[in-house]
């Protein structure tokens, strides 16, 4: 496989305004030619912007804010870049969102939203940059994604889905591409925390990761040319485990863990529902 265009070439990142997305651009500012970090609010990713350059003061950065989940928007995101001469050399697909609630009680509109994000935006991006990449020979793609995908999460029944639909999507792709110097890689975090961030004192750690370093493996398994990456040791020796667990073992355990969300909404009623750490970023605290 030819290695990455990323020395001297250009990255596109969605969802580049925090998390993974954020340190990603972070690691890949000192040697690409060019970053092209978006999101729905241009403020959003500013200082972000101010920071690269001022570290990096010959670094192409482009900032555009749009909506992907619009596909109008992508529309014009592409046309933006083609009006730049800017070709993509390295999708970073990193926009997942997702909610804990029991799907009975989640309103449609944010089961839609999680849909859009973590499904039709990875796929459509990808159909949009995948053949110009192909045509050169040479290109990547970045999913990040979850270690959801492994498991029977009541509560969180719409994001696993998607998760497992990413997983899928990645895997068939690669084959897809394989031998025309294509990289095709599905990064799935477990939790992470960032510094300074309140309530990470709970985790364990086993997988005490934080969003740097999981940014940093995500980005050496990418060019390694790894089909999928779990960063940190505790995670990855777990999620290499799972798939030796009876389904009916799985299940139970997905059992517990809805009667903790049973328990919790109990002595929380009327909560709002909890916003999940997306791509295995830090919920907020």
């Amino acid at each position: 496989m030819r290695p990455l265009p990323i020395d001297q070439g250009t990255v596109l990142i969605i969802g580049a305004a925090r998390g993974i997305g954020r340190e990603l651009a972070r690691l890949l500012a000192r040697r690409v030619r060019t970053l092209v970090l978006v999101d729905r609010e241009a403020q959003a990713l500013e200082p972000l912007r101010e920071e690269l350059l001022l570290h990096y003061p010959t670094l192409g950065v482009l900032v555009e804010s749009y909506d992907v989940c619009d596909p109008r928007q992508v529309d014009a995101l592409l046309a933006s870049l083609e009006a730049q001469f800017v070709r993509v050399d390295v999708l970073v697909n990193n926009a997942a969102e997702g909610d804990q609630a029991l799907y009975a009680q989640e309103g449609w509109a944010r089961v839609e939203a999680m849909l859009r994000a973590n499904v039709w935006v990875p796929a459509l991006l990808t159909h949009r940059l995948l053949k110009p990449m192909l045509e050169r020979g040479r290109g990547g793609i970045l999913n990040i994604g979850s270690g959801a995908a492994q498991l029977i999460l009541p509560g969180s029944a719409t994001f696993a889905a998607t998760q497992r639909f990413l997983d899928g999507f990645t895997e068939a792709l690669r084959l897809e591409v394989e031998g025309q110097g294509v990289t095709v890689t599905r990064v799935a975090p477990g939790p992470l925390w960032e510094a300074g961030m309140e309530g990470t004192e709970s985790l364990a750690p086993f997988f005490h990761l934080s969003l740097e370093r999981c940014a940093r493996e995500a980005l050496a398994g990418f060019e390694r040319g790894e089909a999928l990456v779990y960063p940190g040791l505790g995670h990855r020796w777990v999620m290499r485990l799972l798939p030796m667990l009876p389904r009916g073992l799985k299940r139970s355990l997905g059992r517990m863990a809805l009667r903790g969300l049973r328990r919790e909404a109990l002595l929380l009623p009327g909560q709002a529902p909890k916003t999940l750490p997306l791509s295995g970023e830090p919920s907020p605290a």
